[in-house]
C-alpha cells in the first residue's frame, strides 16, 4: 500500500509538473504582447519595455522558466499582473466556488443516475426504457452552454425562481448544477444500464434467485456490487473533470469560481494567474483520481492496487 501510495505521489507531482511547464511555454510562444493589455492607451515602445521588465517577460524563454522553477519550489508560483497579488492566493480564493459546484453536480448525478440505470436495466427492451434511452441521449447531445440558457430564460427571467448569475444565496447554486448534472446524469445512466444488464444476465443471479433471494437483494446486493466499480470510476473521473474548472457553465451564470477565473486571465494574458490554476486544478483531479483507486481493493477484495493501477 505505502509503495503504491509513493508511486502514485510521485506521478501526481510529475504529471503536475509537466502540465505547468507545457502551459508556460505555450503562453509565451502565443501570438501577441501581455505588455500591451497593461499599457495606457497609444503607448510608446519605452513604456512597453518598461512593463515587460517589471513582469520579466523581457527576459529568453529558457531564462523565464528557470525563474519560475526557483520560485516554484519555494511555493511561489508568481504575482498575478491584474490583481498585483500571489496569483496562488487568488486561485485558492476561488477554488471553493468550483469545489462545492462540482459536489452539488456529482451528488445530484450519483442520486439520479444510478437509480435510473438500474431501472432502465431492470426494463431493458421495453417501451418505457426506449423513452429513458431516448432522454439520455437527448441530455448527452445538448451543449452545456445551451441548456444554461434555457434554465436562465425558464426559471429566472420568465418565472424569477433563481437569480440570473452570480453567488448571493444558497439557492444560486441550483441552476449551474442542474446545467451540468444533466449531462453527466446522461453519462452515467447509460454506464450503469450497460453493466446492471450484463451482471443481470450472468449464472450467479439465476442460481440465486433459485435459491429465494429476493428481487431487491439481486439488483442491489449482487448485481449493482459487481457493476459498482466502472461506475465509481466513471463518477471520479467526472469529478477530477469537474474540479478542472467548469469553464462554460461558470461563465453563464458568471460563477465564481475557477473556470471564470481562467477565462479571465487568458483575455488579460495574466500568465502567473493562468500557471497557478493549471497547478492546483491538476493536482486536485490526480488526488481524485488516487482515492478512486484507494476505493478499489474496499469495493472489491479480488482487486489488488497494482492491478488496479494498470
Amino acid at each position: 500500500m505505502l509503495k503504491y501510495v509513493l508511486k502514485r505521489v510521485g506521478q501526481t507531482i510529475l504529471t503536475a509538473f509537466l502540465a505547468v511547464a507545457t502551459v508556460f511555454v505555450l503562453l509565451r510562444m502565443a501570438p501577441g504582447d501581455p505588455a500591451a493589455n497593461y499599457a495606457p492607451p497609444n503607448p510608446s515602445s519605452e513604456q512597453l519595455e518598461a512593463i515587460r521588465q517589471q513582469f520579466g517577460l523581457d527576459q529568453p524563454i529558457p531564462v523565464q522558466f528557470v525563474t519560475f522553477l526557483q520560485h516554484l519550489f519555494q511555493g511561489d508560483v508568481g504575482t498575478s499582473f491584474f490583481f498585483k497579488r500571489p496569483a496562488l492566493e487568488v486561485v485558492l480564493e476561488r477554488l471553493p466556488y468550483t469545489i462545492t459546484l462540482a459536489v452539488a453536480a456529482i451528488v445530484v448525478t450519483s442520486v439520479v443516475a444510478i437509480p435510473l440505470g438500474v431501472w432502465m436495466a431492470r426494463r431493458s427492451n421495453t417501451a418505457p426504457e426506449l423513452g429513458a434511452n431516448i432522454g439520455t441521449i437527448a441530455g448527452q447531445s445538448m451543449p452545456d452552454f445551451w441548456i444554461g440558457f434555457v434554465l436562465l430564460i425558464l426559471f429566472a427571467v420568465n418565472l424569477h425562481w433563481f437569480a440570473p448569475s452570480g453567488f448571493d444565496s444558497a439557492a444560486s447554486i441550483v441552476l449551474p448544477t442542474v446545467t451540468i448534472a444533466i449531462l453527466q446524469i446522461a453519462l452515467i445512466s447509460r454506464l450503469v444500464r450497460r453493466e446492471m444488464v450484463v451482471n443481470l444476465a450472468s449464472p450467479y443471479l439465476t442460481v440465486a434467485r433459485s435459491r429465494g433471494v429476493s428481487e431487491r437483494a439481486l439488483t442491489w446486493r449482487y448485481a449493482f456490487a459487481n457493476a459498482a466499480l466502472p461506475v465509481v470510476t466513471a463518477l471520479g473521473t467526472r469529478f477530477a473533470a469537474m474540479l478542472n474548472g467548469v469553464v462554460i457553465v461558470e461563465v453563464v451564470f458568471n460563477w465564481p469560481g475557477v473556470g471564470e477565473l481562467v477565462v479571465n486571465a487568458l483575455k488579460q494574458r495574466d500568465f502567473p494567474l493562468i500557471q497557478a490554476t493549471v497547478l492546483v486544478t491538476v493536482v486536485l483531479a490526480l488526488v481524485v483520481q488516487l482515492l478512486v483507486d484507494l476505493l478499489y481493493p474496499l469495493m472489491d477484495p479480488r482487486v489488488r492496487l497494482g492491478e488496479a493501477s494498470s
